[in-house]
């Protein structure tokens, strides 16, 4: 009879002898388990630096593996440097300290060491506000989503099939940073066309979606501490990634002609950077009036400052035709253009657009062609077939029909069953609209009742940075709402909201 290699009181045996391999058919390898089970009493420190482990022959015998097992783990760990390989045998690596403890010896009440020495986190983080929980995309008045079984779904396959037959192989790179020039040219006839937007396709950008077109903004044109002005009630998306830049967030009042510039806003506070969605403010709804527009442009060319223009769902006007784009009213003027395929096709698609100011061009393309990688080739490559071949426009003639129908029954509804004090604002663009209510009926408690229902209008509050009376009310949603839900829908809105009243 043999002599065995090993012994129990060898420390890695001893070790692994406490949790058993598993031989289960279909889980993990012996290998795997072995490599992951000798690295956690490394890490652990219960097998510390310069110890010394058993031979693979060994370790093998021990546990009733195979020889090929062992090595294979030993080479794993060798390689990752846990563990020093040698004719000298076979050794624990010298590691620095982690503060590393075995999860068994730990006490329930004992705070981890390495939780406790995590370093700081940036400040902006505290910054950014929590706006209340996410809901699905399928419950009734979300704000911002279109009519997803509305979408010419096989339209688009057969777009996506050609743009991959077509384009092969070749669009599995990178691709340009500014996006395919394909698409970039679609868009921009297709701006100049519908919003009157100047511009040529070598100044538009494809972006991930229109945040990413924010992000990209105050990236080209501000520098930390520098002063950013949004709409007060406005869009969460712009004040964050304002935040997110280290700006200095000015909350800018809007009413019933748009954003309103106080007498002295531009010498108390003057701007790098001015947010607003000008054709059909979010959420409000209201439009910037023509002599706005041309005073908040003038103002930003004698004080230096950009204007973010968001012309998120203006294709969607309900009443005439739609109103055109604040950067195509004056030659050069400082605008950066932002748009979004999501709110026009669908959520998924992630692309937007950034159109840059001729004068920032030559500026900006350094900083773009090394931040941005392109991507979404394919996607790009078919979106530009789809608005090429007239599927774009015939889509939008038809959501604007399908939109305004929902908007008008949402109204009639709302007159119909909601008797407590509101007034209705918005609604004559886009998909959504705007129900204004009296402080006793606060917005945020009758919004979190309707989540039990399947609805998600979103609190008007939490659209403020410094919430006033005026700014309690519901962002309702009508995009998504099937025309023959929104009545009885609206019925038991109205409930919520009585039932929710403070008095």
């Amino acid at each position: 009879m043999s002599t065995p290699l090993w012994t129990t009181a060898d420390p890695l045996i001893a070790l692994l002898a406490e949790t058993p391999l598993v031989r289960e058919r279909g889980g993990e390898s012996l290998q795997r388990q072995l490599h992951q089970q000798i690295r956690a009493a490394i890490l652990s420190g219960r097998m510390p630096s310069g110890a010394r482990l058993p031979g693979s022959r060994a370790l093998a015998e021990a546990l009733g593996v195979s020889r090929n097992s062992a090595t294979a783990a030993y080479d794993l760990l060798g390689a990752e440097g846990f563990i020093q390989l040698s004719r000298q045998g076979t050794t624990v690596a010298a590691l620095a300290h982690t503060g590393a403890v075995d999860p068994s010896r730990r006490s329930a009440k004992a705070p981890s060491k390495r939780q406790s020495a995590l370093p700081a986190v940036a400040q902006r983080n505290a910054l950014v506000r929590d706006n209340g929980r996410s809901s699905s995309e399928q419950w009734a008045f979300r704000p911002g989503v279109p009519a997803l079984s509305r979408f010419p779904l096989a339209v688009w396959k057969r777009c996506l099939d050609r743009a991959i037959q077509r384009a092969g192989v070749s669009a599995l790179g990178y691709g340009d940073p500014h996006g395919e020039e394909r698409l970039r040219v679609a868009i921009a006839q297709h701006l100049a066309v519908a919003r009157g937007v100047r511009c040529g396709p070598e100044q538009v950008v494809i972006t991930e979606g229109a945040q990413e077109a924010l992000s990209l903004s105050m990236r080209l044109v501000c520098n930390p501490g520098d002063t950013g002005w949004v709409e007060e009630p406005g869009y969460r998306g712009a004040q964050t990634a304002m935040v997110c830049s280290d700006l200095n967030v000015v909350p800018i009042r809007v009413d019933h002609d748009g954003i309103c510039v106080p007498e002295n806003g531009w010498t108390t506070s003057p701007p790098r950077i001015i947010y607003t969605t000008p054709s059909h403010q979010y959420p409000i709804g209201t439009v910037l009036t023509a002599s706005r527009r041309l005073e908040l442009i003038s103002n930003a060319q004698a004080h230096g400052a950009w204007i973010i223009e968001d012309d998120y769902d203006s294709e969607f006007r309900h009443a005439g035709e739609p109103i055109g784009a604040m950067q195509g009213l004056v030659p050069h003027a400082p605008v950066l253009y932002t748009g979004t395929f999501s709110k026009t096709l669908f959520p998924a698609l992630r692309l937007g657009f950034l159109v840059l100011p001729e004068a920032l061009l030559a500026r900006s393309r350094i900083l773009t062609q090394e931040t941005l990688r392109g991507g979404h080739r394919f996607e790009q490559l078919a979106l530009a077939e789809f608005i090429e071949s007239g599927h774009f426009s015939r889509h939008l003639g038809r959501m604007r029909r399908l939109y305004r129908a929902r908007q008008d029954l949402l109204r009639e509804s709302l007159a119909k069953y909601l008797k407590t004090p509101h007034t209705i604002t918005g609604g004559f663009s886009g998909m959504h609209l705007t129900v204004r209510l009296t402080p006793e009926y606060p917005d945020v408690k009758i919004a979190e009742a309707a989540h039990a229902y399947d609805m998600a209008p979103t609190p008007l509050s939490r659209f403020a940075l410094q919430p006033t009376a005026q700014d309690n009310g519901l962002v309702l949603g009508y995009g998504n709402t099937a025309e023959a839900r929104i009545p009885s829908l609206v019925q038991r809105l109205a409930q919520l909201i009585q039932g929710g009243s403070i008095q």
